[in-house]
């Protein structure tokens, strides 16, 4: 399995977001980007993240970060997903899985004891340069957003 790390250029991907239009990393050149990676739209650990980001979005924006998402999902899914919880950031489809294998965020990983494979939820902080700054695995959905403004030293509305 891949694995990129602190100091590496992030991978360059094209995929399709939930308005069915094509997005690249190069789209973002010039700006900082969380990005991150998650399993399943519309199930609970997700939808979590998501609306803690959702949440969060303008306090990101001010700081200079775009926030892009990256699950499995279908364009579709991701669209339906976005209107139902008001997401308010780039969600991407990555239905190969190849973006989250060249991230290391596809592969083995432990689920209730059992080893599987599947996404590792994971997020990359990727500077105005496309170098990736901070690599978070392994994450829980839940906290993981707080957790992130205090390492990027910024506010949160809550």
């Amino acid at each position: 399995m891949n694995q990129v790390s602190v100091g590496d250029r992030a991978p360059e991907f094209t995929l399709i977001d939930q308005c069915g239009e094509k997005v690249k990393l190069s789209n973002f050149k010039g700006q900082r980007v969380i990005l991150y990676f998650y399993p399943a739209a519309m199930t609970p650990g997700c939808t979590k993240q998501a609306c803690d980001f959702t949440d969060n979005v303008n306090i990101f924006k001010g700081a200079g970060y775009a926030i892009v998402g990256i699950s499995p999902d279908s364009p579709e899914k991701l669209n339906q997903f976005t209107e139902l919880e008001s997401i308010a950031f780039t969600l991407l489809s990555d239905p190969t899985k190849e973006t989250m294998a060249a991230y290391g965020a596809f592969g083995e990983k432990k689920l209730y004891g059992k080893t599987v494979t599947g996404v590792i939820r994971s997020t990359f902080v990727i500077n105005e340069k496309g170098v990736i700054e901070q690599a978070f695995r392994n994450v829980k959905a839940t906290g993981h957003v707080a957790k992130m403004m205090r390492e990027l030293a910024l506010t949160s509305n809550k």
